[in-house]
């Protein structure tokens, strides 16, 4: 009765058509979305000739990659919003068992061209990065696995996902990756909190993840590095976080014009973990608060949304979704504003990288899904007299 009520049973009929869908999805946050996007394509124009140059390419390549992978992240991201919860569990599964397998084989497989951490796989025309489709996926599967587990002769999902959880830390920490499997265990005790795990649970798993950060910091130099490097008072100017600290002071309120910011030449990451940087050299404090403003709209407005659903699974998956998505995004504007440790990090739909817009799409669009509006059913239908 009660997923009647609230419409479970509406989720599970079918993929939607487009004037349905048009209906029922949140069509503001569709709109910050592609505001992102179209803000992403602005910046790419002012941040990636310099870097397509140095690399001895056309002006403008990385703006026509990132164009095409976008679309292709916004395609994916319309496609799975008009699906059914079952189609989208579905896809969601059978996609996290093929990266989880990814990850796996990465050590062998993998390439780190040239940074250190061996996070791709070369397909020869691009690469594709798993830990950036594994956060979505698997805050989808530990949602289900835990919902499931409250149902009378349900499988163990806790336990399961616990276990998924920590195998999938421990291969990105293997990467190395520390900043997404900080997501993936973000995403995950949010997902375990919501369905009902006990407070004294999540605070012991707190403290294992402050011990495990401060295993890493005695044992691995470079996380020592950059955390040292966070707590000093002084700033070193040559560092990537001193040119981007430089260049959000030169930007002002509005920003030193269209062109004329110079941290572009100087930051190697500006067209991707330091996206934020640029634009609050040359566009402004204003032109940085919209882009924060747009990404606070759509983890509000899908909270919101998740408040009124009656179906665990759902309220759970858009939980973790949305835990992903704010999460990933305060920790790239928190590094470059320096209230965090140095960690790479794209920004969702802004930041370039194929892997990153493409996982984007993915999370919107299971999100979006997710928050769609459901009939709440015929009280004939819940009082059994219905035809």
């Amino acid at each position: 009765m009660t997923e009647m009520a609230y419409g479970a049973s509406a989720s599970e009929t079918g993929d939607s058509g487009i004037s349905e869908w048009w209906r029922t999805v949140d069509r503001l946050s569709i709109a910050a979305v592609l505001a992102l996007f179209l803000i992403g394509m602005l910046l790419a124009l002012a941040a990636s000739p310099p870097l397509a140059l140095e690399n001895g390419l056309e002006r403008f390549y990385y703006v026509k990659r990132q164009a095409i992978y976008g679309v292709l992240g916004l395609g994916v991201m319309i496609f799975l919003s008009t699906r059914s919860i079952k189609t989208v569990r579905r896809l969601a599964v059978l996609g996290f068992i093929a990266v989880l397998l990814g990850l796996m084989v990465l050590p062998w497989i993998g390439t780190d061209y040239g940074k250190g951490a061996v996070r791709w796989v070369s397909l020869g025309f691009g690469s594709i990065q798993p830990s950036e489709f594994i956060k979505p996926l698997f805050a989808v599967t530990a949602a289900w696995l835990l919902a499931a587990s409250t149902d009378i002769g349900g499988p163990p999902g806790r336990m399961i996902s616990f276990i998924l959880m920590m195998v999938i830390v421990f291969l990105l920490i293997s990467q190395p990756d520390y900043g997404q499997a900080a997501l993936v265990l973000a995403s995950w005790g949010t997902i375990f909190f919501v369905g009902g795990a006990p407070k004294k649970l999540i605070f012991t798993l707190a403290g294992l993840a402050v011990g495990g950060g401060y295993l890493a910091y005695v044992s691995v130099p470079h996380v020592a590095r950059r955390i040292d490097g966070f707590l000093s008072a002084d700033v070193d100017p040559l560092t990537q976080i001193g040119f981007a600290t430089s260049a959000i002071q030169d930007g002002g309120l509005f920003g030193v014009g269209i062109g004329a910011g110079t941290v572009k030449w100087t930051l190697p990451d500006a067209h991707t973990d330091f996206i934020i940087a640029v634009a609050a050299e040359e566009f402004g404090l204003l032109f940085t608060l919209v882009i924060i403003a747009l990404f606070m709209l759509l983890t509000m407005r899908s909270l919101l949304r998740l408040r009124r659903e009656g179906d665990m699974f759902i309220r759970l998956t858009g939980v973790g979704l949305v835990t992903v998505l704010g999460a990933q995004a305060l920790i790239n504007l928190g590094v470059a504003v320096r209230l965090l440790p140095s960690k790479g990090m794209t920004l969702p739909f802004v930041s370039y990288g194929g892997s990153s817009l493409l996982a984007a799409g993915i999370m919107m669009g299971m999100l979006f899904a997710m928050t769609r509006k459901r009939p709440q059913g015929d009280m004939s239908e819940l009082l059994g007299g219905g035809p």
